[in-house]
């Protein structure tokens, strides 16, 4: 542009001066004065036009520059908006400063079910999604707390209803928005559905609660303890207290005392076996044994439980309660199982037992023993007379006597009805006989109540057998005994006990 102005400029300069030149009578040197001057000025302006127009073309290409920046800036903010903003699958919304919504992505329209030209540039979301009154009022103080104060909200969770009715829970991450004045243009918010996670631990707080309600409630304590020579808890509920005299911090990780050491050494290598094999074989185990409490009594125990894996690391779980009470009656009911009700004497089945342990013994060590079966003479009669309360008076009388003045290794039993046995051991068939006799004499001796003021003698017919010589089995030596005391019976009305063979 310069040069064209330039090459006109100096054209016309010359042109015009050759030819006003020509038409004045000695104008040549002022002519060429003029030329000269006019072509000093045109190569001045070009010069000057040429900077100057330099200049804006810079600016303008400067400026073409900037404006394609922008444009690609401009692209890459639509793309950001299309590729993450919309996409996103968290809900994404801006607000102005009058809490009117200026941005409503995807995923708000998806969890809200509200359409983006259903609430941009108004502030009527509030009252869908906060249709309570008081709500929406707790709810706007948060929002206006971002928008004036600056404050910043994170996790805060809202309970919003959708389109369709649904309650859902959302978590926010909402902060104000500035320009680029530091002045306040309004806030973006990041919403986040919770509903499911919030489920999720509603139902784990309830579970929870019922889980601690019930281990509360056991009949015993329930724990979580290392498989190791200490059983150390990691865990024990509440009621250890009541079966152990130990509160659950000084049982846990063995702080006061170890769990092991409060079980009797009786059981506890028989125990540690029995949770061994039930652990290699993926068995629940369970046993029964003797805790010693911090008071130092002894109380029964069951335990159930099982081996399982948490993280890697295995542990016993299960359940321990006191059967202290059922082994009382369970020892009571075996006792009156053993015992006589009418004598307090072992009955027929415990005689049977002993009997044959007794046998056990004598086989193995080569001792004898010997065997009494004791009729009581005429016992009818006292019955028939004086009725049968007064017979088992007498029979419960006697059967305390005879108890009383055998030996503590002795072992005496009411067989049945009126008849007796005793069982003497490490006594030859002699010394049996001798101490046979001796009773017989100590109840003819003797006078006993009948009841109502009557006081009657007795005698008994007692039959002797010894171990090896009248049998080696229990069958053998009753059969042998029985024989002679019937054959004693026979002589009843003589005062001495049949000395012959059994």
């Amino acid at each position: 542009m310069t040069f064209y102005y330039a090459l006109i400029a100096s054209v016309w300069i010359v042109v015009s001066d050759w030819w006003l030149g020509g038409r004045v009578a000695g104008a040549s040197w002022l002519t060429l004065a003029q030329s000269a001057k006019g072509l000093g000025f045109v190569a001045a302006t070009s010069v000057a036009l040429f900077f100057l127009l330099k200049r804006e073309w810079q600016a303008d290409a400067a400026l073409l520059q900037r404006n394609q920046q922008q444009r690609a800036e401009l692209h890459a903010l639509s793309q950001f908006r299309e590729s993450v903003i919309e996409s996103a699958h968290v809900w994404i919304n801006g607000l102005d400063r009058e809490a009117r919504v200026t941005l409503w992505n995807d995923a708000a329209e998806r969890i809200s079910g509200y359409r983006r030209d259903e609430v941009l540039g108004s502030d009527r979301i509030w009252q869908l999604l906060y249709p309570d009154p008081d709500y929406r009022s707790e709810i706007a103080g948060e929002v206006q707390q971002i928008l004036c104060a600056g404050a910043e909200v994170q996790g805060f969770e809202t309970t919003i209803c959708t389109k369709s009715g649904e309650e859902k829970v959302i978590a926010w991450d909402s902060r104000q928005l500035t320009d680029e004045h530091g002045q306040v243009v309004g806030s973006v918010a990041i919403g986040r559905d919770a509903t499911a996670r919030r489920a999720a631990e509603q139902a784990l707080l309830k579970r929870e609660r019922e889980l601690t309600t019930l281990i509360a409630n056991l009949p015993g304590m329930a724990y979580r303890c290392l498989n190791d020579a200490q059983w150390t808890m990691r865990f024990v509920s509440s009621a250890c207290l009541e079966l152990t005299g130990y509160r659950a911090e000084e049982l846990l990780d063995n702080r006061c005392v170890a769990w092991a050491s409060l079980i009797h050494p009786e059981y506890q290598e028989r125990l540690h076996a029995q949770v061994d094999q039930a652990t290699e074989q993926g068995d629940p185990f369970a046993f029964e044994y003797q805790l010693r409490k911090r008071n130092g009594e002894l109380v029964w125990c069951w335990e159930q439980g099982r081996a399982v894996t948490i993280d890697g690391e295995q542990f016993l779980e299960g359940i321990i309660i006191d059967i202290s009470e059922r082994k009382r009656m369970e020892q009571a009911l075996e006792a009156l199982a053993k015992q006589d009700a009418l004598t307090g004497l072992p009955n027929r089945r415990a005689f049977n037992r002993r009997l044959e342990e007794e046998l056990a013994r004598a086989h193995r060590y080569e001792r004898p023993f010997s065997l009494l079966w004791l009729d009581l003479n005429h016992f009818k009669v006292i019955n028939d007379s004086y009725g049968h309360l007064a017979g088992d008076a007498v029979l419960r009388q006697i059967s305390q006597l005879i108890k009383h003045h055998l030996r503590k290794i002795d072992f005496i039993a009411r067989y049945g009805g009126d008849e007796l046995t005793v069982i003497l051991p490490e006594m030859s068939f002699e010394a049996g006989r001798e101490t046979a006799e001796r009773l017989q004499a100590l109840v003819a001796s003797k006078r006993f109540d009948a009841l109502n003021g009557h006081t009657i003698p007795l005698t008994l017919s007692i039959g002797v057998a010894a171990f090896p010589q009248h049998g080696k089995s229990a069958v053998a030596l009753c059969d042998a005994a029985d024989r002679a005391m019937y054959q004693a019976k026979k002589g009843s009305d003589a005062p001495d006990v049949n000395r012959g063979q059994a």
